[in-house]
């Protein structure tokens, strides 16, 4: 596991701030499994897209209702194998779906989950990072040498400005997270570069 102090500030958001925080997260790494399904046609891209939108409804539409349990069930139809595809975008693909999948399970589980999935999602979002590295350089990505690597440095740089704004809301803000959508989404780049 990689740390960071961000992981130990986390704890303090509200659920709407964990739960916006995981969004974004899992906003950054959808390029990643919709190349993935450009790539090999594997699965539609857009199961995730729906699946990640319910998400962001239940933040900014008051009335919406989703079902979760169903939502998980359609995420675990798409979800890889790394035993089936010889291409290393499988497995950003299967980080991208994990990191969604317990999102998932934090929203139906809201009084225990919520905090251990926010810390999954930071912690998956940062070892695919990480995991590209070492694929690139051979150097496995280490507490004590993550300083060093550029990549993993942006990536907790990233989740800091997602964080921060967060953190700064007295309450629940649906233009601050239409927003962090919007900027995520614009951006359309996901934490190991990958755009769309």
């Amino acid at each position: 596991m990689l740390q960071n102090p961000l992981q130990v500030r986390l704890e303090k958001l509200e659920p709407w701030q964990q739960i916006t925080f995981m969004a974004c997260l899992c906003e950054r790494m959808y390029p990643n499994f919709a190349m993935f399904c450009e790539q090999t046609e594997f699965a539609e891209a857009r199961v995730y897209r729906d699946i990640l939108d319910s998400v962001w409804e239940i933040l900014t539409v008051k009335s919406a209702k989703v079902n979760f349990e169903r939502q998980l069930e359609k995420l675990e139809d798409v979800i890889p194998s790394s035993e089936d595809f010889e291409i290393y975008g499988v497995l950003p693909a299967i980080d991208a779906c994990v990191a969604l999948s317990s999102l998932l399970h934090g929203l139906l589980d809201r009084e225990e989950g919520l905090y251990e999935s926010m810390q999954e999602i930071s912690q998956q979002s940062v070892l695919t990072v990480a995991q590209l590295e070492l694929a690139n350089t051979g150097v496995e990505i280490t507490n004590d040498n993550q300083k060093q690597n550029q990549a993993v440095c942006e990536e907790w740089d990233v989740q800091w400005a997602i964080f921060r704004p967060l953190r700064e809301a007295t309450e629940r803000d649906i233009e601050l997270i239409k927003d962090l959508r919007q900027e995520l989404r614009e951006d359309c780049v996901s934490n190991i570069g990958i755009s769309l």
